[in-house]
């Protein structure tokens, strides 16, 4: 199974730049991970709110394919622990899908193409962090899960 994890926007801080890596390094033990940053739009001032979501989505929407399973991170989505989340994926891996697709939106979330054709959505916590943030919290997440599934030290419970 490999695993895309599509971003709007680029990380720009270098400790979040890091930290990423990091994890992005030790998942390459469990999983094939590719990470997909699509830019950011060009002169947005004069874009809607809905213009921008749209033009994400035309991108988005480009990068997959009818056979994957796309997963959106998404503040109304389902919520698990670590080991629910863990359980998520060993599922998911040994079902039917060749490709798994997490997609982090841009500022303004979501337009309703995109939600159209997503599987689930998961939500990373009731509060709200910054899109850089979420990035590094999702690998670091994803790595806990294989580590969990593999029953590994990292997850102390």
């Amino acid at each position: 199974m490999k695993i895309t994890f599509i971003t709007v926007g680029k990380t720009e801080d270098a400790y979040l730049k890091d930290g990423i890596e990091k994890y992005v390094k030790r998942l390459k033990h469990y999983t094939k991970l590719e990470m997909t940053d699509i830019p950011e739009l060009k002169n947005t001032k004069a874009l809607t709110e809905d213009q921008q979501k749209t033009k994400e989505a035309e991108l988005i929407l480009k990068k997959i394919t009818p056979q994957d399973h796309v997963i959106l991170l998404d503040e109304n989505g389902m919520e698990f622990t670590s080991v629910q989340f863990a359980n998520y994926i060993n599922k998911r891996s040994v079902s039917s899908s060749a490709n798994l697709i997490f997609i982090v939106g841009g500022p303004y979330g979501f337009d309703q193409s995109v939600y159209q054709r997503a599987n689930d959505k998961i939500s990373l916590s009731r509060m709200t962090f910054s899109h850089q943030m979420v990035r590094l919290f999702f690998v670091e997440q994803l790595y806990r899960a294989y580590s969990i599934i593999k029953g590994e030290p990292y997850h102390h419970q």
